[in-house]
C-alpha cells in the first residue's frame, strides 16, 4: 500500500509544480503589459502636447475664416446698392405719376430695406450711401404725401346735400379707384419708417391731409344747412307757436348722419381698423363744432322765445340723439360729441317744464276782466294748444321728465338742483310706457294749475256764484273737448285723470247750481199732521188740490200764494239769466238736466197739493206741470 501512496504523492506534486511554473508565466506576461501600458501613456501625454498647439491655430485659422467671409459680404453688399442706387433715383425723381404707383411703391421698400442691411453693418464707409438713400426715401416719401393730398382734393369738391337728402340717395363716396391708390400711399407714408422722416412722427400725415381736406369738404358742404336751420326756426310771427317739423334743424341732422355714414365707409376702405374711429373722430370734428354751433344759436332764440319754441327744444332733443344712436351703430361711438352738442337744448327744453307752470300761473294772475256772461278765454285754449303739442314728443318729453324726476317739475330749482344733467343714453331714449306717464302726469299737473289759477281768479272778477260756475263748466267743456280730440287722450286715459276732470266739472255745476236752489226753496211748504187726515201724496193716489186747499187756514193759503210768486219770479229771473249767459253746447245741455232733475219733481208735487189756490186763473200759479217741463226743456 506505500509504494501506492507515493505514486499518488509525486503526481500531486508534479502538477503543483506545473502550476506554479505557469503562474510564472502569467506573471511575467502581466509585468510586461504593466510596462507597456506605462510606456503607451507617456506616448500620449507626449501625443496632446504636441498637438494642443496646432489645435487652438486651427480654431484661430477658423475665426479668421469667418471674419473674411463677413468682410467680402459687406464689400458685397457695398457694391450691390452702388449699382442700384442710379435706378432707383431715376424712379424717385420722375414721381409716382410718371413712375406708377406700383413700381414707385416697390422702389421705397427696396430702399428701406437696402437702407435696413446697411444700418446693420456698423461700417463707416457705408454711411455717405446710408446718407443718399435716406435722402431718396425722405424724398420719395414727400412726392407721396402731395400725391395723397391731391387725390383727396380732387374728391372734395363741395356738394349740395339737398339733393341727396330730398331724393334720399346715399351720399358720394370717395371714388374707388381713389381710393385703391390712397390706401397704398397710406400703408408706406404711416410706417415707422416713413413717419420718422416727418417733422412730427407721433402723427400720420395721411391721417392728418385726410381730416383737414375732408374735414373741410364736409363742413363746407353742410353750411348751407346750418342757415337753413336758422332761418327756418326764427320766424317772423313771435306769437305763433313752433310746429314740429318746420325747422331745418331735421333737414341738418339727416344731411350730417348721410354724409359721415358715406364718409365711414371711405375711411374704413382706406386705413386699416385700428385706425378708423381716430380718423372718423378728426374728420367729423369740425362738422360737428359747427352743428353745436347752430344749436347754441337756436337755443338762444329759443330761451328768447320759451313760451312759443319750447316744441322745437323738444324736436331738437329728439332729432339730435336718434342721429347719435343710429351713427353709434352703423359707424364708431358718436354718442359724447352728439350729447355735448345737444346740452344747451337739453337743459333748455328741462327748463320749459316748470316755466311753463309759472307761465300760467303768472297769466292768469294779470288777468284783468273775464267775460261778464261766463264764456271761456282764449287763454284755456292756447294753453291746451300747447299741451296737444307736447303730446306729440312723447320721447323726447319722456326722456327730460324721468331726469327731472315725476313731480319735481313743479319748482324751477328742478332743473338745477335735483336733476341730472348727463346726456341720455338709449336705454333713457327708449322710455315707452314710463315716459308716457310722466308726460301725463306732468300735462294733469299743468292742466290743474289752469284750473285752480282761474277759479280763484273767477272769484274775484265775477259777480257770484252764478257766473262763476258757468265759467269754470265751460274752461272744464273745452278743456275735456281738447283732450278727447287729441292725443291727448292716449296720455291722460291712466293715472285717475278722467276722475279729476270729472271732480272739476262737478265743482263747477254744482257752484251755478246753488243759485237755482232759490226757487226750490219756493216750494218748500209745512203740513200739520194734528190738522185731521194727511192728504195722499207720491204713489198713495191722486192728490185733491181742492181739499187740501180747503183745509189751509187764510194765512197758510196767503203763504202758499207768496211761495208761488216767489217762485215765479225767481225762476224767470234765473230762466232769463240762464240763456243770457254763454255756455259750450254740453255745459248748457247737462246744466240744463241738472236744473230739471231738481226743479221738476218739487215743483209737480207742489203743484198737485195746491194748484186749485187760483181756479186755474193763473195769478199765483202760472205754470202748470206740462208748461213748466217746456221752460225747464227751453233752457237747454
Amino acid at each position: 500500500m506505500a509504494p501506492a501512496r507515493n505514486a499518488v504523492h509525486e503526481e500531486e506534486s508534479a502538477e503543483v509544480e506545473l502550476l506554479r511554473a505557469e503562474a510564472n508565466k502569467y506573471a511575467a506576461i502581466s509585468r510586461k503589459m504593466e510596462a507597456s501600458l506605462a510606456r503607451l501613456q507617456e506616448t500620449g501625454h507626449a501625443l496632446e502636447n504636441a498637438l494642443e498647439p496646432v489645435y487652438n491655430n486651427t480654431q484661430e485659422l477658423q475665426i479668421i475664416n469667418t471674419n473674411i467671409d463677413k468682410v467680402l459680404d459687406a464689400i458685397d453688399k457695398m457694391l450691390i446698392p452702388s449699382e442700384d442706387k442710379g435706378k432707383e433715383e431715376r424712379i424717385i425723381q420722375a414721381g409716382p405719376e410718371a413712375a406708377g404707383l406700383v413700381e414707385y411703391l416697390a422702389s421705397l421698400k427696396r430702399i428701406d430695406r437696402t437702407l435696413s442691411q446697411l444700418s446693420s453693418t456698423g461700417l463707416r464707409a457705408n454711411q455717405q450711401t446710408i446718407g443718399d438713400f435716406n435722402e431718396l426715401l425722405s424724398e420719395g416719401s414727400e412726392r407721396l404725401q402731395k400725391l395723397f393730398r391731391s387725390i383727396l382734393v380732387e374728391s372734395a369738391q363741395p356738394l349740395e346735400p339737398l339733393h341727396y337728402i330730398t331724393k334720399q340717395i346715399p351720399f358720394p363716396n370717395i371714388p374707388q379707384e381713389s381710393v385703391s391708390k390712397l390706401g397704398s400711399i397710406d400703408s408706406f407714408i404711416s410706417s415707422p419708417t416713413a413717419r420718422e422722416l416727418s417733422y412730427n412722427s407721433r402723427e400720420s400725415p395721411s391721417i392728418r391731409m385726410y381730416s383737414e381736406i375732408r374735414g373741410m369738404y364736409i363742413s363746407v358742404s353742410m353750411q348751407t344747412l346750418s342757415t337753413a336751420s336758422i332761418t327756418t326756426s326764427k320766424r317772423k310771427g313771435t306769437d305763433e307757436l313752433y310746429r314740429s317739423g318746420t325747422s331745418g334743424i331735421a333737414t341738418y341732422a339727416s344731411g350730417l348722419e348721410g354724409v359721415f355714414l358715406a364718409e365711414f365707409q371711405s375711411i374704413s376702405a382706406i386705413f386699416p381698423r385700428e385706425n378708423w374711429g381716430l380718423v372718423f373722430d378728426n374728420t367729423c370734428r369740425k362738422a360737428l363744432a359747427d352743428f353745436a354751433k347752430t344749436l347754441r344759436e337756436l337755443n338762444m332764440h329759443i330761451k328768447q322765445n320759451m313760451t312759443t319754441d319750447c316744441y322745437l327744444a323738444y324736436e331738437i332733443v329728439e332729432i339730435v340723439t336718434s342721429t347719435g344712436l343710429r351713427l353709434d351703430e352703423k359707424t364708431v361711438p358718436m354718442k359724447l360729441p352728439f350729447a355735448d352738442a345737444l346740452k344747451p337744448v337739453r337743459e333748455t327744453a328741462k327748463a320749459s317744464l316748470p316755466e311753463m307752470l309759472e307761465d300760467i300761473r303768472r297769466r292768469v294772475s294779470g288777468l284783468q276782466a273775464l267775460p261778464y256772461d261766463g264764456a271761456t278765454i282764449s287763454f284755456t285754449t292756447d294753453i291746451m294748444t300747447r299741451l296737444q303739442m307736447m303730446a306729440t314728443y312723447i320721447h323726447p318729453l319722456g326722456s327730460l321728465l324721468a331726469s327731472v324726476g315725476d313731480g319735481s317739475w313743479t319748482s324751477n330749482t328742478s332743473t338745477s338742483a335735483g336733476a341730472s344733467t348727463s346726456p341720455p343714453s338709449l336705454k333713457s331714449l327708449d322710455v315707452g310706457l314710463d315716459g308716457k306717464q310722466l308726460l301725463g302726469h306732468y300735462i294733469m299737473d299743468a292742466i290743474e294749475t289752469l284750473l285752480t289759477s282761474l277759479e280763484a281768479k273767477s272769484r274775484m272778477l265775477l259777480k257770484g256764484k252764478f257766473v262763476s260756475g258757468v265759467f269754470m263748466a265751460n274752461t272744464v267743456a273745452v278743456i275735456d273737448r281738447m283732450i278727447r280730440s287729441s292725443d291727448l287722450s292716449q296720455i291722460l286715459s291712466s293715472g285717475g285723470a278722467a276722475a279729476k276732470i270729472e271732480s272739476w266739472r262737478k265743482k263747477g255745476n254744482s257752484a251755478y247750481l246753488d243759485s237755482w236752489r232759490e226757487p226750490c226753496s219756493a216750494l218748500m211748504d209745512v203740513q200739520y199732521t194734528n190738522r185731521g187726515a194727511r192728504p195722499p201724496s207720491g204713489g198713495s193716489g191722486p192728490i185733491d188740490s181742492s181739499a187740501v186747499i180747503k183745509q189751509l187756514s187764510g194765512k197758510d193759503k196767503d203763504s202758499i200764494k207768496e211761495k208761488f210768486k216767489n217762485f215765479n219770479t225767481s225762476f224767470e229771473d234765473l230762466s232769463a239769466r240762464h240763456k243770457g249767459l254763454h255756455m259750450e253746447r254740453e255745459v248748457r245741455s247737462q246744466l240744463a238736466r241738472e236744473i230739471q232733475a231738481m226743479i221738476e219733481p218739487m215743483y209737480a208735487r207742489f203743484w198737485d197739493r195746491y194748484h186749485e189756490l187760483d181756479k186755474g186763473k193763473g195769478k199765483y200759479v202760472k205754470y202748470d206741470k206740462g208748461s213748466l217741463s217746456a221752460q225747464l226743456a227751453n233752457l237747454g
